[in-house]
């Protein structure tokens, strides 16, 4: 039996960047952190407008990684990752990203594509799911700039698809009232479900029995529907959370302007101006799809990417 396996993880995404360095035991199927740090950084600021990366998004993001680097060096990683996703994916200047990345961590960022990040996703949000959870499970990943869906089940992955729905998207493209108003509400629930009916097409989402949430917005609706006076990663971590409960609380965020959503005792102040957008996409999801509940994971990506690490742990 191998001995565990210290690992960096980083995973870039559109509003945050984050850091997992974990002790991972593929013999034992444990992973066991050793430090976890989430920072928004919101890398992909106007980049759906423009096009490109925002000297001041990519300064901001550098500034993180160089913070990340110490810790990984001080927490002695044997292997270090870093993903990149949407946001650097549709960025025309990916290439300045990638030479500062590389100046700060020692080694570049991989760009995936959507469907390599869902099934990293997948991996790190099924990896330990309680026994007799019901498959095959339906993992939904929203992100900042896109979401991305995988259908499957004992770790063999039957579909996924990603689509350009993520909250910060959103927000950008349409909900940008405070509140937002109506006709925006209306302009921004059309596109989820165009988006959806895409999934739809490509992923037999029938077949799921078990509906999987992850990242930021998936936890923070999660935190609100549970009631909680903080934010409790214990108390998310697959906590089941009725649709009837996503929905009220979808509404609730639309309806509320933005002093009222900072003032939320849950909400990290990264995602106050973003979090109406992811709500309404799993609102969207749930909706669409059929699904009475969601199961919330605080594991994911990050987690996938620790994984795939591993000695013995194919990367994706």
């Amino acid at each position: 039996m191998t001995a565990p396996e210290r690992v960096a993880a980083i995973d870039c995404g559109t509003n945050s960047l984050r850091l997992l360095v974990a002790d991972v035991d593929p013999g034992r199927g444990t992973l066991t952190d050793v430090v976890r740090r989430m920072e928004i950084v919101r890398l992909g600021q106007g980049v759906d407008a423009t096009g490109w990366i925002a000297a001041d998004a990519l300064a901001r993001t550098l500034r993180v990684l160089a913070g990340y680097a110490d810790i990984v060096k001080a927490a002695g990683a044997r292997s270090v990752r870093m993903v990149a996703t949407s946001a650097t994916r549709d960025a025309a200047n990916a290439g300045e990203f990638t030479r500062g990345v590389t100046e700060v961590l020692g080694t570049g960022p991989e760009v995936i594509t959507g469907e390599e990040e869902a099934y990293l996703s997948f991996t790190g949000a099924t990896a330990e799911l309680p026994p007799g959870t019901a498959g095959p499970c339906l993992v939904a990943d929203i992100g900042g700039g896109s979401t991305e869906f995988v259908l499957g089940e004992a770790g063999v992955v039957t579909a996924a698809a990603s689509v350009d729905i993520g909250c910060v998207r959103m927000t950008e493209r349409h909900l940008r009232g405070d509140p937002p108003d109506p006709a925006q509400v209306a302009a921004a629930r059309a596109d989820i479900d165009m988006a959806l009916d895409q999934v739809a097409a490509r992923v037999p989402v029938a077949q799921a029995r078990t509906l999987v949430g992850l990242a930021g917005s998936v936890t923070t609706v999660a935190a609100l529907a549970l009631g909680l006076p903080r934010y409790d990663p214990e108390r998310i971590h697959h906590s089941r959370i009725p649709a009837s409960d996503i929905h009220r609380q979808a509404v609730k965020l639309l309806r509320q302007p933005h002093a009222e959503r900072a003032a939320l005792s849950v909400m990290h102040p990264g995602r106050v101006d973003v979090i109406a957008g992811g709500a309404m996409v799993l609102d969207r999801i749930m909706v669409r799809f059929g699904c009475g509940e969601v199961v919330a994971s605080e594991h994911d990506i990050l987690d996938g990417i620790a994984w795939s690490l591993a000695d013995g742990v194919a990367a994706s």
